[in-house]
């Protein structure tokens, strides 16, 4: 069972968001309060793994919270969702200590594999916030000495679901294209990374571009 506390400043969405996750028999999903005091002692008291924070505005009271979370609670990752795809926002969240960044084209899959990823000790930034990380940062990304072992570690199943995660498909897509399920694509994510010692999904299309499996 995976413990998800839910952040939001309007109690609507709020729910909003328990409901849609509370489908899920294998969450524990809970609504916190805005006060910091009270999610302090929800974590606490229940042992909430994943924190989904909304942040509709670029705003420091937002970043200095969840800073002040992840220092003090380094067993909970942070996801930040937010409608805004501002690279300031985005950034930001990341350097306060969130460990994933879903963005307004996120659907609910993909909601559900970022939670399942930050539970696993993986980082998580949706598609495209993975492709603005690389944007931002490709010079220094292609001049890195690789550390990770090489694609002779991956099946060649493994290998294609890099290439096609990399050229903008989604987890449905790349399902529907190998004829395997959503489930068995995050699986196959989940163990590339692990071969890799990646962290992110960024670190992933890092390796697909270093090793040509992803066209810039």
């Amino acid at each position: 069972m995976i413990t998800v506390g839910i952040f939001d400043n309007h109690k609507v969405m709020r729910h909003a968001l328990v409901a849609l996750l509370s489908a899920n028999e294998e969450f524990n999903v809970i609504p916190l309060e805005v006060d910091p005091m009270h999610i302090a002692e929800r974590i606490k008291l229940d042992g909430i793994n994943v924190m989904i924070f909304n942040i509709h505005e670029v705003a420091d009271d937002s970043f200095n919270l969840i800073k002040q979370l992840s220092q003090r609670f380094d067993r909970v990752k942070i996801l930040v969702l937010s409608s805004s795809d501002n690279e300031q926002l985005i950034v930001r969240s990341i350097r306060s200590g969130a460990k994933g960044f879903i963005a307004s084209d996120a659907d609910s899959n993909e909601l559900t594999e970022a939670i399942y990823m930050l539970r696993n000790g993986f980082d998580f930034y949706s598609q495209s916030i993975s492709h603005l990380l690389v944007g931002r940062y490709i010079s220094e990304m292609l001049s890195d000495k690789p550390n990770t072992p090489g694609v002779e570690q991956l099946s060649q199943r493994q290998i294609e679901i890099i290439r096609l995660w990399g050229n903008n498909k989604s987890n449905k897509e790349i399902a529907d294209e190998l004829y395997l399920s959503v489930r068995t694509v995050e699986s196959h994510k989940n163990h590339i990374m692990q071969k890799l010692n990646l962290k992110t999904t960024v670190d992933m299309i890092k390796f697909g571009i270093r090793n040509n499996l992803i066209e810039l």
